[in-house]
């Protein structure tokens, strides 16, 4: 069982970013470049949850997961299945207001890989997680930054 956990600032208020990163609709993958719209299934969905499968292109990996935004400034996704990881597995976003306008955000991953394509992911992420989670989440912020800048 692998972990992660990272932290990165934002210019956009918490609610942004958690508004974002709930909305599974076009666009998605302009602001989560690893999520690809072809890959992408909303399965079900509530107020503040919803069942998703999403996954990288050319079906690296996969995960079906519960996305859960109950909590305000907290989001887990709790993964149900994936060619990956299994149960167990999760991410968890917390995002604070820096107190000018802008966030934190937390974001903490637990692996436990269930096939042998997750063990064998599980060795660079182990040694690499960090800094290329830590990358994907400041380019994540930046990017929906550059997209509330641009008039509508």
């Amino acid at each position: 069982m692998g972990g992660v956990h990272v932290r990165a600032h934002g210019a956009v208020p918490p609610e942004r970013f958690v508004a974002a990163l709930t909305d599974f609709g076009p666009g998605r993958e302009e602001i989560f470049g690893e999520s690809d719209p072809r890959n992408l299934t909303v399965h079900d969905r509530g107020e503040t949850w919803a069942e998703v499968t999403e996954g990288s292109g050319a079906g690296r990996v996969w995960q079906r997961l519960r996305y859960d935004w109950s909590v305000p400034d907290v989001v887990t996704l709790d993964v149900l299945d994936s060619n990956a990881f299994g149960p167990g597995s999760r991410w968890t976003y917390r995002v604070e207001s820096d107190g000018a306008g802008g966030c934190h955000v937390d974001l903490t991953i637990v692996r436990v890989p269930t096939t042998t394509k997750g063990r064998v992911l599980d060795v660079p992420l182990g040694l690499g997680g960090g800094a290329y989670f830590g990358r994907d989440l400041r380019r994540s912020l930046r990017r929906l930054e550059s997209r509330s800048r641009t008039p509508s």
